[in-house]
């Protein structure tokens, strides 16, 4: 009888993975190197706030970096499938 393993990662947990996973595939692709540039904006203060609390990134730098990162690696996946539609033949057999 297999027993089933219960993981003690609370949500912060999963999302500070999922934020690490983010950053390392930018800077795997080089997306991280190179030179700096400076940005500037005004956003609203309670975006940030939610952002920052929701990441658990403290600093303004780094969650502007992680947000680029995850626009920049973000696929089409969505995208790619709706433009597949009928091309498929509707008499393929899918073995069911």
């Amino acid at each position: 009888m297999s027993e089933s393993v219960e993981t003690s990662r609370t949500p912060q947990d999963q999302f500070g993975l999922r934020r690490n996973t983010v950053i390392d595939s930018a800077r795997r692709l080089g997306l991280l190197s190179g030179q700096s540039s400076r940005i500037g904006a005004r956003i609203q203060r309670e975006l940030v706030e939610a952002a920052k609390e929701k990441s658990g990134i403290d600093s303004d730098t780094q969650l502007l970096e992680y947000a680029l990162a995850k626009v920049a690696l973000e696929d089409d996946f969505g995208a790619r499938l709706v433009r597949r539609k009928g091309r498929v033949t509707k008499d393929i057999d899918l073995e069911f």
